[in-house]
């Protein structure tokens, strides 16, 4: 059995739809996102699949970053891995992917900077859940 926080992990995939749900409001860059997105809500898909696939992603992200920071983390370790992954290789990832779409560096820094925020957020709950 791995050695991992169940329930702080549980805790940190739930706080990135509370994270998600004000980064992409009106509030921060809902509107933006839409705009660069050109989304559509009526060709989006059903919110039951997307957000029900979107807790199961995130509930992986949390317990894959659980794993890599082990059960007991100091809180500015699991900050710096926060910010090595985020960076490092989410965004990364996302910067490749999105200049062979050609999306915008603007769509680029939303999504990418919501999931840095996303892992730091996770880093903070298992940093100070022990």
């Amino acid at each position: 059995m791995l050695d991992i926080n169940i329930g702080a992990a549980i805790l940190a995939a739930v706080s990135s739809f509370m994270l998600g749900g004000l980064w992409y409001s009106p509030v921060l860059f809902g509107k933006k996102w839409i705009k660069e997105t050109e989304f559509d809500e009526a060709n989006a898909g059903h919110p039951a699949k997307v957000f029900g696939l979107s807790f199961i992603f995130a509930l992986m992200a949390a317990f894959g970053f659980a794993i890599v920071i082990g059960p007991q983390p100091d809180m500015m370790t699991a900050i710096y891995h926060a910010i090595l992954i985020g960076i490092m290789f989410v965004a990364t990832s996302f910067g490749i992917n999105y200049q062979f779409s050609n999306k915008s560096f603007s769509l680029f820094f939303i999504d990418a900077g919501y999931h840095v925020c996303q892992f730091i957020t996770y880093a903070v709950i298992l940093g100070a859940w022990h």
